[in-house]
């Protein structure tokens, strides 16, 4: 093995077969660490994300934060009903990109996906960087370091996640029942501290930095309303749980709902007695803890809990960004090479593309959570109201029995989350927010950018214009002087063609293609005998998905009956008009002739079709 090889091998494990797909599915423990972190993590700067707003009002201003987080809380169990209609109704995986374009249409289809896109790179930044915050909160040496740990902690998230979902969530879980155990043993000794009458007087009142309106409340709501972030995880995800998978996901749902719910607002209510108010140096977690516990060791477990928490947080949108690109890509509106498995059954390139982004935007801000807070959430409102409105027409559509019921239901998520998203874009559009509102419709135009291009290549390379050949079967020789291997990845022009070059000058023609797990081969036998019935055709199974591999041990067989004379690969290249099209395609041609070139192979032809 190469060096990079066993480098890999070390950091994400070795390769997994197709068939252990079913072996990757997760329980309701596993999905909830997997798919719930982010929201439930969100209860560790929610709470504060409303104070920082209300105290500009001065400190009297503070109690409003209750009823702010009842309301928040009203908005959370309705989205979480919500979203247990999606899971019912498409058991597949209803996520917000399915469910708006199958039921409204492409384009609020893809507006939805550029929204969630945006919101799982938030999440990412956001996470990480509060997690970050709990550290440097215990440890104030560390402040300086900010940017370089939350790098780091992004790194060992990507690592952990390329490593596949099962591995993932064994990894999660621990943390993850953590910090809710710490959060309610914070709530739970905050009450009986109150019950006992053992809480610290106020401090000296603050001074009012501006008046006490309804613009400013409406803000500080739309800021807590990050605690519903991640809530539309699992509806994405339903088919990565084990059988029967809506049923677990519905149940995950639930638990989740429950579980951040009595959270968020246990927190906001022990802030609210112990008279917790924000500081720049301290998160608001950690000066409530430091009320109930002082520089106990419990203290430190909640701050230790809270950063593995927010760290992993990330991991909602490690498991969902993927799989979303993929969705995208296979529908054409994203670089294909997002659709393909990686080494461990995850999409790693998606995984990858998710951390360069994440990186890029801690560096931009500074790993500030307050500086990213004003971006944050208008995309999982604008997923979740077009995913809860096209449920709405799904209903009316189908009109399945109680579907009046389940179209109220999701008829009042969508109003629901709808105003959210006009609070949220009102009170912090000038803050930030624009960035995503312009963000959004340019990521659009880039889908369909990306979708015409592959129309355009489908278009240009469409075989089925081609007349059906009628080559006689060609004579076996019994000493091959000139025989070649065509690589074929699909029947179309630019195959047709290097075939054609290949009869050229070969006396004997192989043709090869890979199956890592997605031709329809009896379709291809029949375009194969079709267009090209002289030339043999040799399907190689790839349980691992590597094509490159399969290839050349093929070769190693094929050189070996051929001693004495040079063997052809003959490789069909596309060329687009422009440069950077070709980024929307596998470099599966530069990396063959790569391996080829290690593997001392004396002659590789490309036969290129120019499109």
């Amino acid at each position: 093995m190469s060096l990079y090889t066993q480098l890999k091998q070390l950091l994400i494990g070795k390769s997994l077969p197709n068939s252990a797909s079913a072996s990757e599915r997760l329980t309701i423990p596993e999905g909830l660490a997997i798919l719930a972190s982010d929201a439930l993590s969100s209860t560790a700067y929610a709470t504060e994300e409303t104070l920082l707003i209300l105290v500009a009002a001065g400190s009297g201003a503070l109690t409003l934060s209750i009823p702010i987080s009842i309301a928040i809380t009203v908005v959370l169990a309705i989205v979480v009903m919500s979203y247990r209609q999606t899971v019912k109704a498409y058991p597949h995986g209803g996520g917000s990109y399915t469910v708006a374009r199958s039921n409204l249409g492409l384009y609020p289809g893809l507006v939805a996906a550029a929204s969630l896109m945006i919101d799982y790179v938030l999440t990412v930044t956001v996470s990480i960087a509060a997690g970050t915050a709990a550290v440097t909160s215990a440890f104030p040496q560390l402040l300086p370091l900010t940017v370089p740990l939350s790098v780091f902690f992004t790194l060992l998230l990507m690592v952990a996640n390329l490593r596949g979902v099962k591995e993932s969530g064994r990894i999660f879980m621990m943390p993850t029942y953590a910090y809710v155990g710490s959060i309610y043993l914070l709530i739970g000794a905050g009450l009986v501290a109150q019950i006992t009458g053992h809480i610290p007087p106020e401090g000296p009142p603050i001074a009012a930095q501006e008046s006490l309106s309804l613009f400013l409340i409406l803000k500080a709501f739309s800021s807590g309303c990050t605690a519903l972030t991640g809530v539309e995880a699992i509806s994405n995800g339903v088919m990565a749980f084990k059988p029967p998978e809506w049923k677990k996901a519905s149940r995950t749902l639930v638990t989740l709902g429950l579980l951040l719910g009595s959270m968020f607002f246990g927190l906001s209510y022990v802030c609210n007695s112990y008279h917790i108010r924000p500081q720049g140096d301290q998160t608001v977690v950690s000066l409530l803890g430091h009320q109930v516990f002082g520089n106990s060791p419990i203290y430190y477990f909640i701050q230790f809990a809270t950063l593995l928490i927010l760290v992993l947080a990330a991991n909602t949108s490690f498991a969902d960004f993927p799989r979303l690109c993929s969705l995208l890509a296979r529908d054409g509106f994203c670089p294909r090479q997002l659709a393909v498995l990686g080494d461990r059954l995850v999409y790693s390139n998606g995984i990858i593309l998710l951390s360069a982004f994440a990186i890029i935007l801690e560096m931009i801000f500074g790993a500030q959570v307050d500086a990213i807070i004003p971006l944050y959430a208008v995309g999982v409102f604008t997923a979740f109201t077009l995913s809860q409105a096209g449920m709405v027409w799904h209903w009316v559509k189908d009109k399945t029995e109680g579907w009046q019921a389940s179209a109220v239901m999701n008829g009042s998520g969508a109003l629901a989350t709808a105003v959210v998203l006009v609070v949220i874009v009102y009170t912090k559009f000038s803050e930030g927010a624009w960035l995503v509102v312009v963000t959004v419709p340019l990521m659009v135009l880039g889908f369909v950018a990306i979708n015409n291009h592959y129309k355009y290549f489908a278009q240009r390379l469409n075989a089925q214009e081609i007349s059906p050949r009628s080559y006689l079967p060609r004579p076996k020789v019994e000493v091959a002087t000139h025989p070649a291997v065509v690589v074929v990845g699909q029947i179309n022009r630019g195959t047709v063609e290097a075939l054609d070059y290949a009869r050229s000058i070969a006396d004997e023609i192989v043709a090869l293609h890979v199956d890592i797990g997605s031709t329809n081969r009896d379709q291809m036998l029949k375009d194969w005998h079709k267009f090209e019935p002289d030339i043999p055709l040799v399907i190689l199974d790839s349980p691992y998905r590597s094509i490159i591999d399969p290839i050349l041990e093929y070769l190693s067989v094929f050189e070996a009956k051929h001693p004495g004379v040079f063997s052809t690969v003959i490789i069909p290249a596309y060329v687009p008009r422009n440069w950077w099209e070709s980024l929307l395609h596998n470099q599966t041609t530069l990396f063959l002739k790569a391996a080829l070139r290690a593997n001392k192979s004396r002659v590789v032809t490309t036969v290129r079709y120019y499109l």
